[in-house]
């Protein structure tokens, strides 16, 4: 009995033994599973962590790099700013103290006028006193005084408008003076030289001498120096020389007008001049439109008609310099409103209507020169159009063509 019982009992022991290791080694289990579930929960936090850090290393670095320098250039600026206020500050105190003494000055500026409108009253009171007469006499002193005030006012005037007109006078004078000195520098060199060399001047000094005058005016001021320039290049052109060039007033010339001009050329022969400017006055009228067309003559001179063109290689031929002078000339005079110019035998008149020129003999010249019509576009072109045909040429439709 007692067997079975210790049997019995070592079965139970056994059976105990068996479950508490069955129970120790399902806790291990459980132990090993919870250590390897906290070991993957330090895992993650661990990477949560890292990213975390990452994260805050980056947003430091961008920090670092962006605003932190805008912070720094900010506090700078903030600080000049100040500084600015500080100075604008040191100035308005300085301003309010200058204006502070600017009143104390004008506080004693007020008490002097006061006591000066207490002397005035104190005058006042006695000039009262004087007698009607002697006031009269006071205000006539006056009168007498503001007269003669207005007399030296006026008087400063006209002296300052004859001083202008005296520089004018002066100036033109000088121009003058200064053409003479260029005139008699070569007749003397020429002089001297003869003399030195003891022969005679040669024939070539004919050419200097003074052959022919010119003449030139228009009634448009603006187009004086365009007009006087295109009138020199026609007459270098020509193959004349200016010996002498003279200014005179237009007389009551309304203003704005330029003043008239006058040339002494050398060079040429009257004769010759009347040929070539025959010659050239003829090749400009041959330009002129023919039977309503814009057709010129069919014996314009090196012209080629609209419509036909040169064969290859062939460029059409370029009007002479003395050609092209002249023509720029006339096409200047036809922009104006009123002009004359005259180059020896040549005249060229520009009315309100129309643009005439002719070729003029000598005693033609010395005609009109002696009624004195060469400064009158009206008068000249009146005496050209009574003179033959063919001294005269009608431009007017030739220079309103481009």
């Amino acid at each position: 009995m007692t067997t079975v019982i210790l049997v019995v009992m070592c079965l139970v022991v056994g059976a105990l033994e068996l479950y508490a290791g069955k129970q120790s080694k399902d806790q291990a289990r459980a132990f090993v599973r919870r250590i390897d579930e906290l070991n993957d929960q330090v895992t993650k936090q661990n990477n949560v962590l890292v990213t975390v850090g990452e994260q805050l290393t980056a947003e430091l670095a961008r920090v670092k790099r962006d605003t932190l320098p805008a912070l720094d250039s900010r506090l700078r600026s903030h600080a000049e700013q100040v500084e600015e206020l500080a100075t604008l500050v040191h100035r308005a105190d300085d301003y309010l103290r200058t204006q502070a003494g600017r009143l104390h000055d004008l506080e004693q500026q007020r008490i002097t006028l006061a006591a000066l409108r207490r002397k005035l009253a104190e005058v006042e009171t006695s000039v009262r006193s004087f007698t009607r007469a002697g006031a009269a006499a006071v205000e006539s002193k006056v009168d007498t005084a503001l007269d003669r005030l207005v007399d030296l006012e006026r008087n400063g005037d006209e002296i300052l408008e004859l001083q202008r007109t005296l520089t004018r006078t002066l100036e033109e004078v000088e121009d003058v003076v200064a053409e003479l000195l260029r005139f008699t520098e070569g007749e003397l060199d020429g002089a001297v030289s003869a003399a030195l060399t003891g022969r005679p001047r040669p024939a070539a000094d004919d050419a200097a001498a003074v052959r022919a005058t010119g003449r030139l005016w228009t009634r448009d001021g603006p187009l004086e120096d365009i007009l006087t320039e295109m009138y020199e290049r026609c007459v270098r052109a020509a193959r004349l020389d200016i010996r002498f060039r003279a200014s005179e007033g237009s007389g009551e010339a309304v203003p704005g007008t330029a003043e008239r001009r006058r040339y002494f050329l050398a060079g040429q022969h009257v004769e010759d001049l009347i040929g070539a400017f025959t010659a050239l006055l003829i090749s400009t009228g041959a330009d002129l439109p023919r039977n309503g067309t814009d057709r010129p003559h069919p014996r314009a001179l090196a012209r080629v008609e609209p419509g036909r063109s040169l064969p290859p290689g062939v460029e059409p031929a370029r009007p002479p310099e003395d050609e092209a002078a002249l023509k720029s000339l006339l096409r200047t005079l036809y922009e104006s409103n009123g002009a004359v110019a005259q180059i020896g035998p040549l005249m060229a008149v520009r009315t309100r209507d129309e643009l005439l020129c002719a070729v003029l003999t000598p005693p033609q010249s010395l005609e009109l020169e002696s009624d004195e019509v060469f400064w009158d576009p009206a008068a000249a072109g009146l005496r050209l159009r009574r003179l033959p045909s063919h001294q005269l040429w009608d431009l007017t439709a030739w220079a309103a063509v481009p």
